[in-house]
């Protein structure tokens, strides 16, 4: 129940309350008191004295009491209208505008400096998120020379011939893992930079239905050696006004998720078709699925859902968020339903040329 209503309950039953004291206080004042007074007063003239108390409740009393109900309404109303305001405000806070404060009143009330106060708190929030997104980004940055040097050491050293079996995998196993690393400092890098706002993208006309034929058939050379089934059933042409590296790069990451969460012997299922003016891509798989629990954190960062049926199905949680922010940088919506045991489809919508 609101705050409003109460208040208005306990004002309207306030205000009853003391309409029925009166009413008791004037009926006992007429009814008793006046014929202990008066005892010798006939019964017309005690008639008429009831006669004239029940005018005075029904015409002062009864248009008192609805005025003050609706009065108590409106000056509550009122008084509330500036904590609907602050709600309001605060609802819309999110990491992206902790900078900007909300609007104060300016009249010194308890409101006032509750504004203020959400204000110090959004800034300490805001300082703290920039000092994370500063170190992610000098952390992700100073990982890559180590990485480079690695990766490119391991590669020279899997190129020797006389190197014994023994020892060949366990540096191509190395290098497996120096790659996972390379993809999540890379990861952790772009979506740093989009948090702070420094990755800009080159908007131009993509003849989106191009990509989609593309990443079909990257898809087939994935799920090759699973063995699992790539159909496009529609791809419509549609033109939209977008990054093609980025949107490459969301298509494939969906692409990849469609293969390595999977069944063996599967399929993936990839459409495009415009609908009104949104370009809308479905890419479905035939794997394990995703709870109804897991399901709205699938967006998150690092959240990883049910495995894959193997190695290849190991990731770093951060595809899914990648891909959200390039299609909210492009104005469009991405949204995720599945049946565990059945389907799991993505569905991304982006607007249309």
């Amino acid at each position: 129940m609101k705050i409003r209503t109460r208040l208005n309950l306990w004002y309207s039953a306030v205000l009853c309350l003391i309409a029925a004291v009166i009413i008791s206080a004037a009926a006992y004042h007429e009814l008793v008191i006046e014929r202990q007074q008066h005892p010798d007063a006939d019964a017309d003239a005690s008639a008429e004295a009831t006669d004239d108390l029940l005018d005075l409740l029904t015409w002062t009393l009864t248009p008192a009491v609805v005025l003050g109900l609706v009065g108590g309404w409106w000056v509550t109303r009122r008084a509330l209208a500036p904590v609907n305001r602050l709600a309001g405000a605060v609802e819309h806070i999110h990491e992206q505008n902790l900078g900007k404060p909300i609007p104060r009143s300016g009249n010194g009330d308890e409101l006032d400096r509750l504004t203020e106060v959400f204000n110090h708190m959004t800034g300490r929030l805001n300082s703290s998120f920039q000092q994370i997104r500063e170190f992610t980004l000098h952390a992700s940055h100073e990982l890559k020379t180590p990485l480079t040097v690695l990766h490119g050491e391991t590669e020279t050293a899997l190129r020797d011939e006389h190197l014994p079996a023994p020892q060949r995998e366990r540096l191509a196993s190395q290098l497996d893992e120096i790659q996972r690393l390379t993809k999540i400092v890379d990861g952790l890098t772009l979506l740093t930079k989009a948090d702070a706002g420094q990755v800009v993208l080159k908007l131009e006309p993509v003849a989106l239905d191009e990509i989609v034929r593309e990443i079909y058939e990257d898809a087939q050379i994935l799920a090759r050696p699973a063995g699992l089934a790539v159909r496009l059933s529609d791809c419509e042409g549609v033109k939209i006004s977008g990054d093609k590296h980025r949107l490459r790069q969301l298509l494939l990451n969906l692409a990849d998720n469609a293969v390595k969460y999977n069944q063996p012997g599967g399929t993936v299922e990839i459409s495009l078709r415009r609908n009104g003016n949104e370009a809308e891509v479905k890419m479905a798989n035939t794997g394990a699925g995703i709870s109804a629990e897991q399901l709205p954190r699938v967006f998150e960062r690092f959240f990883r859902g049910h495995p894959g049926p193997g190695p290849a199905a190991e990731g770093c949680g951060l595809g899914l968020s990648i891909a959200r922010w390039i299609v909210t940088a492009h104005g469009g919506t991405i949204g995720l339903e599945s049946l565990p045991g059945t389907t799991t489809t993505v569905t991304v919508k982006l607007p249309a040329c």
